[in-house]
């Protein structure tokens, strides 16, 4: 195989090699190489046609959708980049997002139809807003509206063609810009660790806002893979589409897993077909690793990794899952994939720890996304000049090269495969005039893995009405960001310079579980 240097060279080999073969399956509908291929070309006039050029941003806001993936592969044609909405943010969180991509095309799911007209005149650089599906789908009236535009813009490896945003620990979300080098790097190391070939089939579950959805995708096509699509991640679709289209390979969260695990009947289901079931952005309770143990023996590969990388950065393979020899690697993070390289830091010299010394997770590669969109100060804090990515990520490397995640140094929580930030929580509980002193931690929950609980101190002469402060939470918040408890307390604990002492008010939550975050 030739060397692809554009994500566009992907369609354009499997188009002019089985043309005819099935490329995606959504619903009841499916597309050929060769009429995806099309269809892209003609979202690539589209887009052209209303102005959307090299370096420009678009916007999709919507469920799962190949229309997603259409435009996405559309920008990359033609040197323009897709900023993928979040749909379970808040409407203000999602304004600060399409604001911030200053995207010019919004492309709304009609789920979503209502809520952008809400937010419509607060979006000064979005010029149009066009309808994906529905009775009113403008998406499909603009490929037929134009010819297939052959056109492909000479972009360079490191252009951005694909836009995901991870929140930052200001409690603004961030654009890190994927680009062609990075997502092509990240395919073909995936594609090659997990054995994808083009007789597989898989299954994209997980949102396409998420780089488990969209780079998932991505490497589906690298390897010519049949991929099916679902709209949501509904446990029993995932799992009915497990079998029914013999799917062979998947990426599902922790959370999504443990509610299939308690599917009746599910021991009863036929699947074996699948080969490789990836899970990860979150921790997996151990409860719920036993019972996919069993469910899918053999199949299971822990992965982790970050938007700023594009996706996978170690995995842990089945061997080590089943092997009771090595038991303790259960809890780790595993090896680094083909060209990925991992060390550990200290967090503040930036020097080299050894192994089995906690510091923070550094990663090299050529996965690297180019950047935070419009914030080079972020990017020079995150990427080194020598190309090491600082994770946020606390950890340390045992003697046999695996990886063990143990805390977040950027205080981020991982919520059923969610990144929350607890400044953004803090921030908006700290507005409500019965709270003195604010402090949000990420506690044990067996479903999600982890969920933010706030700490507070009221002000003087009020008292603290949970149901009140978690009502004023869900006001401005995503539902997933918003605490699930409430803890009062006299004061919070502080360092000598002011700093709070989260690891203290985690160390009571967190006791006795082989899984920390300190």
């Amino acid at each position: 195989m030739t060397v692809p240097v554009k994500v566009s060279d992907l369609l354009s080999r499997w188009e002019r090699e089985r043309p005819d073969t099935e490329a995606l399956r959504f619903g009841g509908s499916s597309w050929t190489w060769r009429q995806l291929a099309e269809r892209v070309r003609r979202a690539a006039a589209g887009l052209r046609a209303n102005g959307i050029g090299p370096g420009d941003r678009i916007a999709v806001l919507d469920l799962n959708h190949p229309s997603c993936l259409e435009l996405t592969l559309a920008c990359a044609q033609i040197g323009a980049a897709n900023a993928i909405v979040n749909f379970r943010l808040a409407p203000p969180e999602i304004v600060y997002v399409i604001n911030d991509a200053t995207a010019r095309i919004l492309f709304v799911g009609p789920e979503f139809a209502g809520a952008a007209e809400q937010i419509r005149d607060k979006l000064p650089s979005v010029e149009r807003v066009l309808r994906l599906g529905g009775d009113a789908d403008e998406y499909e009236a603009l490929l037929g509206t134009h010819e297939p535009d052959t056109a492909v813009h000479p972009a360079r490896p490191d252009d951005c063609f694909v836009q995901l945003y991870t929140s930052g620990t200001t409690g603004f979300p961030k654009g890190a810009m994927l680009t062609h080098r990075g997502v092509l790097a990240h395919s073909a190391a995936v594609a090659t660790d997990f054995v994808l070939s083009d007789d597989d089939v898989v299954q994209i579950a997980m949102p396409l806002f998420h780089v488990g959805g969209t780079s998932y995708a991505l490497v589906a096509l690298y390897g010519g893979t049949r991929m099916v699509m679902l709209r949501m991640p509904d446990p029993v679709a995932v799992l009915d589409m497990l079998e029914r289209e013999r799917i062979t390979h998947t990426f599902l969260v922790p959370a999504l897993l443990a509610a299939i695990t308690q599917i009746p009947g599910v021991e009863q289901r036929d699947f074996s077909a699948l080969r490789a079931l990836s899970y990860g952005a979150s921790p997996m309770p151990l409860p719920v690793m036993r019972a996919c143990l069993a469910l899918f023996p053999g199949r299971l590969h822990q992965v982790y990794g970050m938007t700023e990388a594009a996706g996978v950065v170690s995995s842990l393979g089945p061997q080590d899952h089943e092997n009771s020899a090595v038991a303790h690697r259960l809890v780790s993070a595993g090896t680094p994939i083909h060209g990925v390289e991992i060390e550990i830091r200290d967090p503040a010299t930036g020097e080299p720890v050894p192994a089995g010394t906690p510091g923070e997770i550094w990663v090299r590669t050529e996965q690297l996304m180019s950047g935070y969109w419009g914030k080079p100060e972020a990017t020079a804090d995150t990427i080194t000049p020598d190309g090491w990515l600082r994770s946020g990520d606390g950890g340390y490397l045992d003697a046999d090269g695996y990886i063990y995640v143990t805390d977040r140094i950027k205080d981020m929580i991982i919520s059923g495969g969610e990144n929350i930030y607890p400044a953004e929580i803090e921030r908006v509980l700290a507005e409500h005039p019965g709270i003195a002193d604010v402090a949000v931690i990420g506690v044990p929950d067996d479903r999600w893995g982890e969920v933010p609980m706030a700490v507070v101190v009221a002000a003087p002469g009020a008292s603290i009405d949970e149901n009140e402060l978690l009502a004023h939470g869900r006001k401005h918040l995503a539902s997933f960001k918003c605490p699930k408890a409430v803890e009062v307390v006299d004061e919070l604990p502080r360092n000598p310079t002011g700093k709070v002492l989260k690891k203290e008010l985690r160390k009571p939550y967190w006791a006795g579980r082989e899984r920390q975050v300190v």
